[in-house]
């Protein structure tokens, strides 16, 4: 948005305050670059932009602002705008709205296209020449200005500037300003490329160009093949290209920024190939850029893979050495690239495989030379121009001289003790070729040696030679050397650059300084002879800036003398001095301004230090100082780096007069406001801390003057070489005049004074001045009184003292329960594991792990320890999620989930499925899932135990069985409604559901629509799931819902079953979830089922069956069995009166005496004991055969009369019941249990009496415990086998080959009969048969009849009573 703001008006009120927004410009999308008034007042209707004035819009007659009566802008005036949106708008000041939109077009020179990167970077400059109200300039993408023409119709109005691309900006432009000058009007533009521009807008053509630095001038290096090309390395992360000998333009310059982002510390050519120029960086970096060829300019440079750790010295090309020159002719470059950095490695780098990895020299120069030493770090790189010699420059001063290309070691200059911080070789082509053998070095020293080696060369000795003495020596510099140069063009003529701020040209030969420059403001860093002109050397420096000069104008010789230059001791003795310290401070000062120039007038080198760190020369630095002494002066000027160094100085500071404030006030405060417990203390201590000699020093006069004649006495002793000590005697505060001695003994006498007053803090004070603190520590440490102030001081005793003391100290604080700051003292001695096995033993798990994390490696076995013995202690005391975290840390995943699983509640069981998913456990995962969902369906949520369920897609089956599980109990719980509420409701899903359907067609309907249950070929694959999943047989002891969910998992198979048409399986299945109901006692639950799942019977499913397959048949037999069986009782308990009647006249006639007592016994059975005489049972038959017809017909009365017709033609569905083959299958399997059951009895009693004789063999009631036993013995059959009459069991005992016989009998009988008839369970057909007869006149005669046979022939008196306890209770 765009405010228009009349600033002639005056504030009055607060409506006059508001009407000074004249207008809100609304319309551009973007951030708001650049505005721009139209120099020509008045709104004239230009041609072009009639239409769109005239045009009525919304807009227009909603303007942006209201237009006042007051106004003074009668005639208005035109304003543009730049945004970020790249659009140019135009708005009317009268009318408060957009009269045109100017779109950015996408320039050609970049393919036709704008990279969405350089859309990004945007900058958009508008600028409204003077006296040309119809033409705007602007700038463009990237870096390109367009000249805008308002009067042309048509969408193209603009013009680029610039005949040639070259003319062009290379990056964005943030600044236009135009001047007419003569009949031109000049356009002048500033860019992020840092370079100034000057157009002529009549032509469009760029007038010339005058680039500048951002940075220090860190490398300059002419190109050996194009002669004048210079490279300029800067810190602002570009380079230079400076075409020295260009004609038409003095600052031909090229700028290369591309992939740097760092400081440009080094350059080299290529020696051969025209534009290849290697650099490097500040962060290490190595790369190659093409300078020559046209689409250069926009071309990033290759970069190195190997990067350098610290910043790139020095970059040189040579030829290659081992292993690139180990390979065939032709397979390798002609030269590689050699770098040099911080580190003190130096790299050999392919320049046609910049991507591969380069090598380090130190390998090879090791194997030549058979080196085992640490080679030094190398600081400088510089090889001979042709190629056969190496000259490395080091840190500790050498400088190392190897023959290519093995890199032996020839020769080593011991010259310089310094870093090296320049090597040149003197060029090849001069009229003495020996000179060629001369080679420059200058170091941290100042001082510049030459040394020729070519003695040293041509001598071929085996072993390496040192040399100690320098060819030449040129002396003169105050400063470190940065940079060296020969003359290309004289023979032994040498430049060098200096921190001094000069640059020194030298006769080498004579040893003799020429000319010295003094043009730069700062350090220099590098210096370059001019390939061209003998007389012309470039020079750059920390100043920003390169200087060109001639030799023959410079008016000094030799190097400024002294640290500073003389021209800057006189700037600085013209310069105001500011007067730093007062002993008074008026008031009214404001006390960061004077100590700002304190801070100025402060230390010099911190100065230096600081100035040198913000990148500004020390000129800059003291201009800086005096502008901020001058609040008046504003600076426009300053650089971000000067603002920068001005915040550190204000940030300085601040602390002074924060204390000075504060500490005012404390003075003032009376100290008796608050007593405090230690005042007492306080006042009990001594006022001096030597309180007996002060106190003898304040005796009478006499004694005064005694004392100083014994000390004149003692010091006269004293000159002839005695002892004095014995002379003071009593006197020992003396000792304080006179020898070491006696001061000690004085010491002695003050400290045990203040241990004797209970000051033991004074005593340590006064044997710290002594220097006798290890007798201290030693008595502290004994006593266990030492103090943070005792460990603090011990360093001064020594090293092993220290540890020491540190080490009693944490044992102190050991006892003293103070384990953590034990810890952190043992951290100060460097003892981190006993630090943190003294945490782990007393628990501090957290700190313990706090350090062992901060302090150790990741892979340290401690650190897991620490995880797990913290998550065994956590997992003890039932803190499990904390234990799965420390798990979790010692990276045991596994355990996290077991532990966080322990737990059991539906959350935790739920977040450790997770756990396991997440780190791969799938398995456990799967576990894990299911057990949550069964504890939600315990609880009746079925949504929930769905939801965890879908988490993991191997529990597809599961949710089946789920899903039918709800299904099959919203099914009893609508059958059977019940009046009692469950404390927790049930959480059904709200599934649509077919009623219509029968049940396994409605659990199929929704599979389909909710699982997508569809084709078979799913339900193969679930079924095969699921039927690998057994469950344990269920007893009456399982729980309900257990019980339930088993039959849920058989009723899954069979409807799996069903969908793919598989009758057998289905079969089967329904077969296993009757028989589990009944086998848990529920026999409810089984009619349900059956009713449930088989409305209309098994006829259909046997239908469906292949007959010819035998085990099929069988399960489906033994199926429409329990379905009778159920249907059985249902008739029983639902009996018409009037067969009630007849129910015992039809069993008496019938049965002979002795069945007849038999079963009447059964009635019974559950309610008299086997000790009972037959008398006593016989007596109560008739009142139970009374109670029993009294339960039959209150019964009666509950449920409703069963039609007698149906109740025939269901009780003729029975009749698969009376199976004669099954009922001597279980007679048999009865036989078999009942010898079993005796043979364990037996073993059972033989065991116990085993046991008896081995415990009592040494007692003395042994006779009497033998028969106890033996009594035992008689008695155990009549309370173990309680089904059996005790008396039968004394008349007629049965021996172990009897039973052993009976068994044999019993299992060759039963091995006659089919294995299929022994595979699926049948109901007891003895009780099919007993309530068949108790069911009266209602069963068929031909019916009654079977059953008598098979109860006649299957039967005895202990059957019935087993039979008839089963149906009775």
């Amino acid at each position: 948005m765009v405010v228009i703001i009349d600033i002639s008006r005056k504030r009055r009120t607060l409506s006059a305050n508001k009407r000074e927004v004249l207008y809100r410009l609304r319309g551009h999308d973007d951030e708001i670059h650049c505005l721009a008034w139209c120099p020509v007042p008045g709104e004239e209707r230009l041609p072009a932009w009639q239409d769109e004035l005239q045009v009525p819009s919304e807009e227009g007659e909603v303007p942006n602002g209201e237009l006042t009566q007051g106004t003074t802008m009668k005639k208005g005036c035109y304003l543009a705008s730049g945004s970020k949106d790249q659009t140019i708008r135009i708005w009317s000041c009268t009318r408060g709205r957009s009269v045109m939109t100017l779109k950015l077009p996408p320039t050609k020179r970049r393919g036709g296209a704008v990279d969405p990167a350089v859309k990004e970077r945007i900058w958009l400059t508008v600028h409204w020449p003077s006296g040309r109200s119809t033409e705007i300039v602007s700038s463009c993408f990237g870096g390109e200005l367009l000249l805008w023409d308002l009067t042309q119709p048509g969408k193209r109005k603009w013009t680029l500037l610039g005949s040639s691309e070259g003319q062009n900006h290379s990056r964005i432009v943030f600044n236009l300003s135009s001047v007419k000058r003569q009949d031109k009007q000049l356009l002048f533009s500033i860019s992020m490329d840092r370079d100034v521009k000057c157009w002529d807008l009549s032509t469009l053509d760029c007038s010339w160009t005058l680039p500048s630095l951002g940075g220090f001038v860190y490398s300059l290096a002419f190109s050996p093949v194009d002669t004048g090309c210079l490279a300029i390395g800067v810190g602002d992360s570009m380079i230079r290209v400076w075409n020295t000998l260009s004609m038409n333009n003095i600052y031909d310059v090229k700028t290369f920024w591309q992939s740097i982002k760092s400081k440009v510390t080094a350059l080299s050519w290529h020696p051969t190939k025209e534009g290849c120029l290697a650099f490097g960086t500040d962060d290490g970096k190595v790369g190659i850029f093409d300078t020559f060829s046209s689409s250069a300019k926009n071309k990033p440079p290759q970069i190195s893979s190997t990067y350098h750790k610290k910043t790139v010295y020095t970059l040189a090309w040579g030829p290659p050495t081992p292993p690139l020159s180990s390979g065939g002719e032709g397979e390798q470059p002609s030269v590689t690239l050699y770098s040099c950095a911080g580190e003190g490695i130096v790299f050999q780098h392919n320049p046609w495989k910049l991507n591969g990895e380069a090598n380090d020299i130190n390998k090879v120069i090791r194997d030549t030379n058979s080196i085992k030493h640490k080679l030094p770090a190398r600081t400088e790189i510089s090889w001979k121009p042709d190629g056969k010699l190496l000259a490395l420059g080091n840190e500790d001063g050498s400088i190392e001289i190897f023959q290519a290309p093995n890199l032996k070691l020839l020769c080593t200059i011991q010259q310089h003790h310094k870093l090296i911080n320049a090597i040149r070789w003197h060029h090849e082509h001069g009229s003495q070729p020996e000179l060629s053998y001369l080679i420059a070095s200058g170091s941290i020293n100042a001082t510049i040696y030459v040394h020729n080696l070519k003695s040293v060369i041509e001598s071929n000795s085996e072993s390496p030679l040192s040399i100690t003495e320098p060819f030449r020596t040129l002396a003169g510099h105050t400063a470190k050397i940065t940079s060296l140069s020969w003359s290309p063009h004289h023979e032994g003529r040498l430049v060098s650059a200096c921190y001094d701020g000069t640059a020194q040209v030298w006769d080498v030969m004579k040893e003799e300084p020429l000319c010295n420059y003094r043009g730069h403001q700062g350090r220099l860093l590098s210096v370059q002879w001019s390939p061209v002109d003998s007389d012309c050397v470039y020079t750059g420096a920390d100043d920003f800036s390169v200087h060109k000069w001639h030799i023959s104008k410079q008016e000094h010789t030799r190097p400024p003398q002294g640290k500073k230059s003389i021209e800057l001791e006189k700037k600085r003795s013209m310069q105001p001095k500011i007067k730093t310290k007062k002993k008074k401070k008026p008031v009214g000062k404001s006390p960061a301004k004077q100590d700002l120039s304190d801070v100025m007038n402060g230390d010099e080198s911190a100065k230096e230090m600081l100035l040198e760190e913000t990148g500004v020369s020390d000129h800059e630095g003291e201009k800086e100082a005096q502008e901020a002494e001058l609040p008046e002066k504003v600076s426009m000027t300053v650089s971000k780096d000067t603002s920068s160094s001005a915040y550190d100085y204000s940030s300085l500071s601040l602390p002074k007069p924060f204390v000075t404030q504060k500490a005012t006030p404390v003075k003032k405060d009376p100290p008796k406001e608050k007593p405090t417990p230690d005042a007492s203390l306080k006042k009990r201590k001594p006022r001096s801390i030597l309180p007996f000699s002060t106190f003898m020093d304040h005796r009478s006069k006499d004694e005064l003057h005694q004392d100083c004649l014994r000390l004149a006495t003692c010091l006269k002793t004293k000159d002839n070489n005695e002892d004095v000590s014995p002379d003071l005697k009593d006197r020992i505060h003396l000792g304080l005049f006179s020898d070491r001695a006696s001061l000690h003994k004085m010491i002695d006498v003050e400290g045990k004074h203040h241990l004797e007053n209970g000051h033991p803090e004074l005593f340590q004070q006064l044997m710290l001045w002594k220097g006798d603190m290890k007798g201290v520590l030693q008595a502290a440490a004994e006593r266990g009184e030492l103090t943070d102030q005792l460990v603090a001081i011990s360093p001064m005793v020594g090293y092993q003292a220290w540890v020491w003391t540190v080490e009693a100290f944490a044992k102190q604080l050991c006892f003293q329960e103070q384990y953590v700051k034990a810890a952190s003292h043992l951290l100060s001695i460097h003892k981190v594991y006993e630090a943190v096995e003294l945490l782990k033993v007393n628990h501090f798990y957290r700190e313990a792990i706090v350090i062992a994390k901060a302090r150790l490696r990741p892979e340290d076995p401690i650190l897991k320890d620490l995880y797990t013995s913290w998550a065994a202690l956590l997992e003890k005391d039932g803190h499990y999620s904390m234990a799965a975290k420390c798990y979790l840390g010692a990276s045991s995943p596994y355990d996290a989930v077991k532990v966080l699983a322990k737990k059991g509640d539906v959350t935790s069981l739920k977040t450790a499925a997770e756990l396991a998913l997440i780190s791969g456990e799938e398995e456990l995962s799967t576990t894990l899932f299911l057990r949550c969902a069964q504890d939600l369906l315990l609880s009746r949520n079925w949504v929930g135990a769905q939801e965890v369920l879908r988490q993991h897609k191997t529990l597809f089956g599961q949710r089946l069985v789920f899903c039918l599980n709800e299904l099959l109990c919203k099914c009893l719980s609508e059958r059977n409604p019940c009046d009692r509420k469950s404390p927790v409701p049930p959480c059904y899903h709200s599934w649509e559901l077919n009623r219509e359907a029968s049940f396994l067609g409605m659990v199929i309907e929704v599979w389909q629509n909710v699982f997508g249950l569809d084709t078979p070929e799913q339900a193969t694959c679930t079924w095969e799931q699921l039927r690998s999943i057994e469950h344990p047989p269920s007893t009456s002891n399982t729980h309900p819902k257990q019980v339930l969910f088993h039959i849920s998992h058989d009723l899954t198979l069979a409807t799996l079953s069903y969908q793919t048409a598989i009758w057998d399986e289905a079969v089967k299945s329904i077969l296993g979830a009757v028989t589990r109901s009944y086998d848990a006692g529920n026999f409810t639950l089984m009619q349900e089922i059956c009713s449930i799942v088989l409305p209309e019977g098994c006829d259909n499913l046997r239908h469906k069956l292949d007959s010819t397959n035998s085990e099929s048949m069988d399960a489906c037999r033994s199926l429409e069995g329990f379905v009778a069986y159920g249907l059985l009782y249902d008739l029983w308990w639902n009996l018409p009166k009037d067969s009630l009647v007849l129910q015992k006249a039809v069993l008496d006639p019938v049965l002979c005496p002795s069945e007849q007592t038999a079963l009447e016994k059964s009635y019974i059975s559950g309610h008299s004991s086997p000790e009972e005489t037959p008398d006593q049972t016989a007596d109560e038959n008739l009142c139970n055969t009374t109670e029993v017809r009294r339960c039959e017909t209150e019964s009666d009365s509950r449920t409703s009369s069963v039609d007698l017709v149906d109740s025939q033609s269901k009780l003729n569905g029975c009749r698969v019941l009376l199976s004669e083959e099954i009922a001597a299958l279980q007679n048999t399997q009865r036989d078999i249990a009942e010898v079993q059951q005796i043979l364990a009895d037996m073993i059972r009693q033989h065991q116990q009496q085993r046991n008896n004789l081995q415990e009592n063999t040494n007692g003395s009631t042994q006779e009497s415990n033998l028969q106890q036993s033996s009594e035992t013995e008689s008695d155990k059959p009549c309370s173990d086998s309680n089904q059996m009459n005790c008396k039968d069991e004394v008349k007629q005992p049965i021996t172990l080959p009897e039973l052993t016989k009976q068994l044999l009998k019993a299992k060759q009988k039963l091995a006659e009969f089919p294995d299929n008839l022994k595979v699926f369970p049948f109901p007891e057909v003895l009780e099919c048969c007993l309530v068949l007869l108790h069911i009266g006149s209602q069963c068929p005669p031909e019916l009654h009849e079977q059953a008598l046979d098979l109860l006649r022939k299957h039967s005895s008196a202990d059957i019935y009573k087993k039979a008839g306890r089963r149906f009775l209770t």
